[in-house]
């Protein structure tokens, strides 16, 4: 089989994968009482106060399939209710939430990546050496570092002593010519990008340096994860015959490592790093609670009523929805480049 056949095959399997979600997340609105059900269809907050003829509207007195088709149909126009935390339509607001949250997963999960599997490599290389055991113990430190903790620690060396990098998105000058200035146009909602398409290269760079430290925090205890994983695979890899063949044909050490033991090794670091970028894209609370950024995992920290209001159940249900979607479609990549590096997998 080959690779396009392959990606067409599993993009016919997500479908109904995605599916499934959408049933199960309506399998747990199930649990909530009509009316609490209903303000899965609340679009505005006038609308809060006609709860009775939103039961009727919608059918929520009625049967499971009649509901499930009218809540499907709602799903599908975008309308997943109306969170009152944020003040608008669930839709709107993790629309609104998530940019925060990609830009910093933008930088962090490529230098997790790169980071983790250069070092796995070099330390499974240089096995029980200098290199190893050092890589190891920073591994394992920088996995048991509570994330609350390292960021607290980052703000009082680098900002509140040294004054380099500061917390939050933006800062105050760069904020006020966006909302005020009405030169800003919104294009990606990154400001890291917009500010190049906007021709205000200083409001990039004040957005680069407000990301240094988020981006160093999650780095730092992510990148353990795949450093750990890549080094047991590459032990793998360097003891199979291949390898002992390769090397009794006289290929060098460099051609050994980068042609051979490391493709195969980056089966299992895929999988580890689909997973990091899935979870990190649904955001990384702590991270945004401790640097104060506006990011869609703090908004659902508080939808599930973190700051200690009542729980927002569209805005919850509404997530949990985006989570699962967004787990699907990283399986789905991993499955993609699991066939491109492996051509056997297609087989299989």
């Amino acid at each position: 089989m080959g690779l396009r056949e392959y990606i067409i095959r599993r993009l016919l399997l997500f479908i109904p994968t995605i599916l499934g979600v959408i049933i199960l997340i309506f399998a747990v609105s199930q649990l909530f009482t009509p009316e609490q059900r209903a303000s899965l269809y609340v679009t505005s907050e006038k609308q809060l106060e006609k709860i009775d003829v939103i039961i009727q509207t919608y059918h929520l007195n009625e049967s499971i399939f009649i509901q499930f088709k009218e809540w499907f149909w709602q799903v599908l126009q975008g309308n997943l209710g109306y969170s009152h935390i944020a003040k608008q339509g669930v839709l709107q607001a993790m629309l609104r939430k998530l940019p925060a949250t990609v830009e910093l997963v933008m930088f962090s999960i490529p230098l997790t990546i790169i980071l983790g599997i250069y070092l796995g490599v070099q330390s499974a290389v240089h096995r029980d050496k200098l290199v190893d055991h050092a890589t190891r113990t920073a591994a394992i430190i920088g996995w048991s570092l509570p994330s609350f903790w390292l960021g607290i620690m980052l703000i009082a060396i680098f900002y509140l002593a040294l004054g380099w990098f500061p917390p939050e998105r933006i800062g105050s000058e760069a904020y006020n010519y966006i909302t005020l200035s009405g030169k800003w146009h919104t294009y990606t909602g990154l400001y890291t990008i917009d500010g190049l398409l906007n021709g205000q290269l200083w409001i990039t760079i004040d957005a680069l340096r407000h990301l240094v430290l988020p981006t160093i925090s999650l780095t730092t205890i992510q990148i353990a994860l795949i450093v750990r994983v890549m080094r047991s695979s590459m032990l793998e890899s360097l003891s199979k015959g291949y390898i002992v063949t390769a090397r009794a044909k006289g290929l060098s050490q460099a051609e050994v490592i980068n042609k051979h033991a490391r493709r195969n090794a980056l089966i299992p670091t895929i999988t580890v790093s689909g997973l990091l970028t899935a979870g990190m894209l649904t955001g990384v609370t702590i991270t945004e609670t401790v640097f104060n950024i506006d990011g869609i995992g703090r908004w659902a920290a508080w939808s599930a009523g973190a700051g200690g209001s009542v729980p927002d159940i569209p805005g919850v249900l509404g997530f949990a929805m985006f989570a699962g979607i967004v787990y699907c479609i990283a399986n789905l990549i991993v499955d993609i480049l699991y066939a491109y590096i492996d051509p056997r997998i297609r087989l299989g």
